[in-house]
């Protein structure tokens, strides 16, 4: 397939009047035309932060360091930000995570999503017009000819979601970024949402990056996954492997959280014990290794490498390593004792 996006080893820094946050740590992923990849992790694993420095919308005291990000062939790095803005919105579309705080109370939901046409593709405003009431139709919001007229606060959540999704649609991006799409929104919505970006996907053809803490709203929009934590990918593979056969701790810790229906047996879920690393002092061994009920001496200090598992298939663990105890990920054996 065409690579659309390859990031190369992106470094993300804050400073702060405590000292320097380093919230993205090394981070290296490449996206397909045409696929669906998702980015899972807890909240301060450095996704939302990977984006934004993509997308160079980071706060005045953020830096950026990256071999290249290449989008297109383009290498977003060497932008300015003039050229960044002939790209967000137009090549590069995102859905933020609060539809209420990321649309402006006091303009109509119509101009708002007029601009970005009238700006990036030079038409009227009769033409921008007729594409937004096709768009608020193609995303599920009815009497789009009178909607165009209210304001934010006259939608309902999961109507504002449409809204965003419709806005970061409207110039046909050939990516869109989705943060947390679904995070305020009931399941009933949620499952519309998700089934429509899947929908939008297949009639636009266009490449999505999905963020979320949840791997259960990944399974069946996206064909691959990493997962971050600590500002770093500690594996990635496809969907199925993820799933079926992940190989870090700290996924199946994700993935023993959510309700799981095929189940025969009905259990507890189960929470990751602990808190994220602080980057400000980022641990120098594996940043899950405090909480990891596997770790080991050298988990401790030693960063692992990204262990093969298959060709598309890593995971950074020091389990990986053919020396490494043999363990049960399923019960939870002693890792002591080699089971």
């Amino acid at each position: 397939m065409d690579r659309l996006l390859d990031v190369n080893d992106l470094h993300t820094s804050f400073q702060t009047y405590l000292g320097e946050v380093k919230a993205v740590r090394g981070v290296s992923f490449h996206l397909d035309k045409g696929e669906a990849l998702g980015i899972v992790g807890e909240s301060g694993s450095g996704k939302s932060i990977t984006m934004m420095s993509i997308m160079k919308l980071l706060p005045e005291n953020g830096k950026i360091t990256a071999a290249n990000i290449k989008f297109s062939d383009r290498d977003l790095t060497k932008l300015s930000d003039k050229e960044m803005e002939s790209i967000r919105g137009n090549d590069i579309g995102m859905i933020f995570q609060d539809p209420m705080t990321s649309l402006d109370p006091v303009f109509k939901i119509g101009s708002q999503l007029e601009e970005p046409l009238i700006k990036h593709k030079h038409i009227s405003k009769e033409d921008a017009k007729e594409k937004v009431i096709e768009m608020l139709k193609l995303v599920g919001i009815s009497s789009a000819e009178k909607r165009i007229n209210q304001y934010p606060h006259e939608f309902s959540g999961g109507m504002r979601q449409r809204a965003m999704i419709a806005m970061a649609l409207i110039c046909n991006p050939k990516l869109l970024i989705a943060d947390e799409p679904t995070t305020a929104l009931d399941v009933t919505i949620q499952a519309q949402i998700l089934e429509l970006m899947k929908d939008l996907k297949t009639k636009l053809g266009m490449s999505i990056i999905l963020i979320t803490h949840d791997l259960g709203v990944v399974a069946d929009l996206c064909s691959r996954i990493d997962v971050m934590y600590g500002g770093m990918i500690i594996e990635r593979g496809t969907t199925r492997d993820i799933f079926y056969n992940s190989k870090h701790p700290y996924t199946w810790g994700l993935l023993k959280s959510i309700p799981n229906p095929q189940e025969d047996i009905k259990q507890r879920l189960r929470p990751i014990d602990g808190t994220p690393p602080d980057l400000l002092k980022p641990p120098i061994g594996c940043p899950f290794s405090p909480r990891c009920e596997y770790a080991m001496k050298i988990c401790l200090n030693r960063m692992p490498e990204a262990f093969k598992i298959d060709d598309n298939h890593f995971s950074s663990c020091w389990l990986n390593h053919p020396n490494a105890p043999k363990i049960d990920k399923i019960s939870g054996g002693d890792i002591k004792n080699g089971k």
